[in-house]
């Protein structure tokens, strides 16, 4: 057996594939794919400390879906995405009710350039990673792990700027016209993976790998010395050596000249920041803070001072079991810095630091012993409410995040069909929380007709006094092939009043848009999808996100580049409730920091409601045709007043349907219905 998996975890401290052996393999994607060929087999993987213990010869080599456990249903082998044509730029491709605008491929800089594992392209990246002997990895391995560096990861928007985060740095888009958006500037700072948040003249952007430096420069560090014959007996992590000018933390630009940012400053953490959140305090306007998680390994002390990575029996102040906020002062950013490490993982009985675990879950092998959750993948904020949703590994958490320098656990959850909690998204009102389960950590194929439906998917929570209750879950219900990664993934609200839809991303399974509004029973509106880069290689790609922003949906292709989409009606989604998302506008969006979304009171808005009672049948057929043609009387007199007067009085009769309304989701219809009639703006 070669040492093909510690070998890379050692180097890219489970950065690069997010978890080789430590934490999750995530999957990051090449530019180009490989030949189709089969792999070479590699070492297995080590065991996730998250509980995802995938052990398999080759991560990169496509394994056939087992048989469904008893009582598990699959995926739909006869969906129109489940056979499209592969390729990279040429893959067949299906949709309903989406319509895609544009594919802006990625820049030169941040594409690999070569699908030829024995190019010196190839070697270059080892060395900026500094892997110093590739020898005993598999060409193909090789390969992917050069093309690894260059993948996209998530999305940041502000007015009518798109920062689209990459492990090798940023990309800046004008979307100003959405179906002939532009780049403006690349920032080529590597370190992974990239993650991203704008606010005001600042962006944001997580640094976790071991090639990061301080001054963002491209040549990594020197490869450390060969292991030695005992360490190579004993197969322990090697961390890289300590580094000076190593960076692994949140990076803090200047932006106010869009086309030159400035790094401003560089918060360094013991885990480095595999993603992190945007906070913003009500009460707090000269400050914003910023919620870190780490995923992979905690440096030694000798290149950062304090961090630990033993188990809390043998350290209290081990950088695992928490998260890190950082306190950035909006008008001198230098000055950020680390103030509290909140241990949101403590059991209060006992005060043990490992006080959660994921409680057993699935695996290969069947099903796992309980491990401890000592990390949180990914946290969304609703400050609207003053609560948090964190997606923790083994567990998801509902925080109180009123003093946001001190968030508190309120409530935790578990489910044996989890295996690695992922992100979160509130419904508006905050009575729902939807978390994902990246099974397979993104990397391995999981939409499979066999796969169940209940594994790497959406889990629906209903939340009411502080509490989670499960409801359902939701899986992409398309099968994908064995060479395709798929797993629930990062998805945003769509602002369709009277109800709660997401658009969600799913890596190669494409784009979903699901209808969660009665939690027990969601179900897909729309969808866009393209078939596999390569048919018998898993080249990872897809979309890493897909959220909805002003009038638009955007996708991180993570080996091609930026999608542009826009929705068209359907007969589960109406042009008017189309319109009527459109008329909310932010100037900002980091979908982990929610904004509470409030609708104008314009007439596109209430004939969206229309739809709505009309599909659900919560009025008569004769009473939708009255309210439409009194709707439309009023816009095609241009509002007079006579018109006006005509509506506001029928909004009584709406507010008494509310009353008997048997639907909570209609009664809150027609409530919003009756008071846009009665106050109705152009």
């Amino acid at each position: 057996m070669n040492r093909v998996s510690s070998l890379v975890l050692c180097v890219l401290g489970a950065a690069l594939i997010s978890c080789f052996g430590v934490s999750r393999m995530q999957a990051q994607t090449p530019a180009t794919p490989p030949q189709a060929q089969k792999p070479e087999a590699a070492a297995p993987a080590q065991k996730s400390a998250e509980g995802d213990a995938e052990e398999e010869e080759n991560p990169f080599a496509p394994q056939p879906a087992p048989t469904l456990p008893p009582g598990m249903t699959g995926s739909d082998a006869n969906d129109p995405r489940a056979k499209l044509k592969p390729g990279l730029y040429d893959a067949g491709e299906a949709s309903l009710g989406i319509k895609h605008l544009l594919l802006l491929k990625k820049p030169d800089a941040f594409q690999l350039g070569s699908s030829d594992p024995d190019d010196p392209k190839v070697q270059k990246v080892f060395g900026q990673l500094g892997i110093g002997n590739s020898s005993k990895i598999p060409k193909p391995l090789q390969l992917v792990i050069a093309q690894l560096a260059f993948s996209n990861s998530d999305l940041a928007f502000q007015g009518d700027h798109l920062f689209q985060g990459n492990f090798y740095g940023v990309n800046i888009f004008d979307i100003s016209h959405p179906a002939n958006a532009t780049l403006l500037t690349s920032l080529v700072c590597p370190g992974g993976q990239g993650d991203v948040s704008a606010y005001k003249n600042l962006l944001f952007m997580s640094v976790e790998m071991p090639n990061g430096r301080l001054d963002c420069g491209a040549q990594g560090f020197p490869p450390g010395p060969p292991p030695t014959p005992e360490q190579e007996k004993e197969k322990k992590r090697r961390l890289p050596a300590a580094q000076k000018d190593r960076f692994r933390g949140v990076r803090i630009f200047d932006i106010s000249d869009i086309k030159n940012p400035k790094q401003v400053a560089a918060v360094q953490t013991c885990r480095g920041s595999h993603t992190h959140t945007l906070v913003t305090d009500p009460n707090d306007k000269d400050n914003v803070y910023i919620y870190v998680s780490g995923t992979s390994f905690v440096r030694q002390p000798e290149e950062l001072a304090g961090c630990s990575g033993e188990e809390p029996d043998k350290d209290p102040n081990t950088a695992l079991f928490r998260i890190d906020v950082i306190k950035v002062p909006v008008a001198a950013p230098q000055d950020a810095k680390v103030v509290s490490s909140p241990r949101v993982f403590i059991d209060p009985r006992t005060g043990a630091l490992n006080g959660l675990n994921n409680g057993g879950t699935h695996g290969k092998k069947g099903s796992e012993k309980p491990a401890d959750t000592n990390q949180c993948h990914d946290i969304t904020v609703y400050s609207a409410i003053g609560l948090a949703a964190g997606a923790c590994s083994g567990n998801g958490l509902l925080l109180d995040i009123k003093d946001p320098v001190h968030p508190k656990r309120l409530d935790a959850v578990n489910d044996p069909n989890y295996s690695y909690w992922h992100s979160a998204s509130f419904s508006n009102d905050g009575s729902k929380v939807v978390f994902t389960d990246e099974w397979g950590g993104g990397l391995g194929a999981r939409c499979r007709a066999n796969d169940p439906n209940k594994w790497g998917a959406d889990a629906i929570f209903g939340l009411k006094d502080n509490k989670l209750t499960f409801a359902n879950y939701y899986k992409l219900p398309a099968a994908q092939g064995d060479s395709e990664n798929c797993v629930a993934h990062n998805g945003s609200l769509i602002p369709v009043p009277g109800r709660d839809i997401e658009v969600q991303a799913w890596y190669q399974g494409g784009i979903s848009v699901v209808d969660f509004t009665d939690a027990a029973h969601p179900f897909e509106i729309a969808y866009f999808d393209r078939g596999p880069i390569d048919p018998n290689v898993l080249v990872l790609g897809g979309d890493w996100s897909a959220y909805w922003y002003n009038g638009y949906i955007y996708g991180s292709e993570i080996a091609r580049g930026l999608d542009i989409f826009e929705l068209t009606p359907t007969k589960s989604l109406t042009q008017n409730e189309i319109d009527a998302a459109k008329t909310v506008q932010v100037s900002e969006l980091n979908v982990q920091n929610q904004q509470k979304i409030e609708w104008p009171a314009k007439l596109v808005v209430a004939k969206a409601y229309l739809d709505q009672l009309s599909r659900s049948q919560a009025l008569s057929a004769d009473q939708i045709a009255s309210l439409q043609k009194a709707i439309q009387n009023a816009e095609t007199s241009h509002m007079s007043k006579s018109r006006l007067a005509k509506l506001k009085s029928m909004a009584p009769s709406l507010e008494q349907s509310a009353a008997t309304s048997k639907s909570p989701a209609d009664s809150a219809r027609l409530h919003a219905l009756a008071e846009i009639l009665k106050h109705p703006s152009a």
